[in-house]
């Protein structure tokens, strides 16, 4: 069974991260592609090995994305 999850990525020094709000796991890579993949398997690891009551607790079900425009100074 498939599964889809929020993936959100950003740069953090040399390198960058991956992370999924809906389970609050992280994981890193030097490329975007290396950080969204170990996030597969962060997660895949996550959801194999977790109890299904840590997956419950942990699941979020509104994710929202989005973009605020602020002023500034």
């Amino acid at each position: 069974m498939n599964r889809r999850f929020t993936a959100i990525v950003g740069r953090e020094g040399d390198g960058y991260v991956a992370f999924c709000p809906k389970v609050d796991v992280a994981s890193q890579g030097e490329t975007v592609t290396e950080a969204r993949d170990n996030l597969a398997e962060a997660l895949t690891l996550f959801l194999e090995s977790s109890h299904d009551d840590e997956i419950e607790r942990r699941l979020r079900q509104e994710i929202y994305v989005t973009q605020i425009e602020i002023e500034v100074g």
